[in-house]
């Protein structure tokens, strides 16, 4: 395991100790909410009672592999606890997230949540959300205006910045879980994130953009001091 690894896996021990027999959980997706699930899974073994929500069909398919009972939305709309993780951490605990591209379904369940517990090495935490692209989930019609519009909205949030549609490795376009594209925006600076939130979820045909605002209660943070535990104010 890879130090970068290994912080990862301390954080979500830690966030483990937050998840009580009997809660309706929301299971992120990406490299460190997998290592969550993977300890997740071990305590379910010795009896933990649980039931996940899963953010992406990856996450879906690693729960189910490895034995955590699984529900819906649908049927727990109602969540205690969502652990996930960020891409970047903001001094007011607002989050750029949707690096692996499960950016709507895992606001989605965030915001069915009580509480949401980030978990994240500590490299994520930044002064100001902006150096990582803030991925925009859109429909796959009339991109072109669609990609006009979020110019314009960017621009009246005081923000500028190229727009790459998100490919997959082997140079095919990435498609969501949902059907959609996703637009990453190179902003390099946010200032003021919940202005750029208002302006893009103004502009038709955007689904949903990474700017997590007034989601997360608790971020831990695991670096090479040990773990820090973060409450929003």
């Amino acid at each position: 395991m890879s130090d970068a690894d290994a912080l990862k896996r301390e954080a979500a021990a830690r966030a483990l100790e937050y998840v009580r027999s009997g809660m309706k959980l929301g299971l992120g997706t990406g490299s460190t909410a997998k290592h969550f699930v993977d300890l997740l899974a071990k305590r379910v073994e010795e009896g933990l009672e649980v039931v996940g929500v899963p953010t992406s069909e990856a996450t879906r398919a690693q729960a189910e592999s490895l034995g955590v009972p699984l529900g819906t939305l649908d049927e727990h709309p109602v969540l205690d606890l969502c652990i996930d993780g960020a891409d970047e951490v903001g001094p007011d605990l607002s989050l750029i997230k949707g690096g692996g591209g499960a950016l709507l379904r895992e606001k989605v369940v965030a915001s069915a949540s009580r509480q949401m517990i980030v978990i994240a090495d500590a490299s994520k935490k930044v002064e100001r959300l902006g150096a990582f692209p803030l991925p925009i989930e859109v429909v796959d019609f009339g991109v072109a205006a669609i990609r006009r519009g979020i110019d314009r909205a960017a621009r009246a949030a005081g923000c500028e910045g190229l727009l790459t549609l998100r490919r997959r490795a082997d140079g095919h376009v990435f498609v969501t879980d949902q059907g959609h594209l996703i637009l990453d925006a190179a902003y390099h600076s946010i200032a003021d994130p919940q202005a750029l939130a208002a302006q893009l979820s103004s502009v038709p045909g955007v689904v949903e953009h990474g700017l997590f605002i007034n989601l997360a209660s608790r971020v831990i943070l695991a670096g090479a001091g040990g773990v820090t535990v973060i409450d929003r104010a």
